[in-house]
């Protein structure tokens, strides 16, 4: 019996520290959504990121990717997120695993809300400002695909026992999801995968703190040209098992960042 109550202890205790919280943090914060939400029917804009009361709510500009607003969606968090962080955790450090979770959901984020005032100064509907609420990590969920990319861009995946593919092809694959879905009207929360994106992408090729140093001093991001982003060549891996998908890239531009 005391082999059988320390073993699961004995698991929560090899998660690392970041990976450990963040996963509680996620579960309690998404449980304490569904029971406020449900029982006071409020859009809670004190714990989801509300682009026109968010302004009064700083604070959720991170702290709303703690938030799942529907089991489905904590699930496949749970399902993705932690694994991940708790591989880059033990080869990053907790305090850049940290950084990491932080820029790429905030930044994310900020984006998201200047685009939705923007698109609310231009189109005057106030849709933008109440009616969106971003939540959750899908920015987190690219910008870990986008890790993995840096990492281990060769290795091969089998995504639901049938399709395969190379991890380096996999962030195209889930932007060009974000797109189809932004086009049919489902803006929010949908479009932060393009940010995080984006996000995270710049702060491991230019900003993330490296554990080896260089001249004496930090060495920061990747500038190697297997981590450079190519645009034609993405679409080139993503698109390379359908003939009928390759006509986009002869107009796809060669250059790398």
């Amino acid at each position: 019996m005391a082999v059988l109550t320390s073993a699961p202890l004995q698991f929560v205790a090899s998660i690392p520290p970041v990976t450990r919280a963040f996963t509680a943090a996620t579960v309690f914060f998404s449980i304490l959504y569904y029971w406020l939400y449900w029982t006071t029917g409020d859009a809670l804009p004190y714990l989801v990121l509300v682009p026109g009361s968010s302004i009064f709510y700083p604070w959720t500009f991170v702290t709303s990717a703690l938030i799942e607003t529907t089991i489905f969606e904590l699930l496949f968090t749970l399902l993705v997120i932690p694994a991940s962080l708790k591989y880059l955790e033990r080869l990053w450090g907790a305090v850049e695993t940290l950084k990491f979770i932080v820029v790429t959901v905030g930044v994310s984020n900020i984006i998201a809300f200047g685009l939705n005032w923007l698109e609310y100064v231009v189109l005057k509907n106030p849709v933008f400002l109440y009616e969106q609420r971003y939540h959750g990590q899908m920015a987190l969920q690219i910008g870990v695909l986008v890790a993995f990319t840096q990492i281990i861009p060769e290795h091969q995946v089998q995504l639901l026992g049938v399709i395969k593919a190379r991890v380096k092809s996999i962030p195209m694959a889930y932007v060009t999801f974000s797109t189809v879905m932004c086009i049919i009207g489902f803006q929010c929360p949908y479009i932060v995968i393009q940010f995080g994106w984006l996000v995270s992408y710049i702060w491991l090729r230019f900003y993330k703190k490296n554990s080896e140093t260089l001249g004496g001093g930090p060495a920061y991001g990747d500038r190697s040209e297997t981590f450079a982003f190519n645009l034609r060549r993405s679409y080139c891996n993503l698109a390379r098992p359908s003939p009928c998908l390759r006509i986009p890239h002869i107009l796809l531009p060669r250059s790398s960042i």
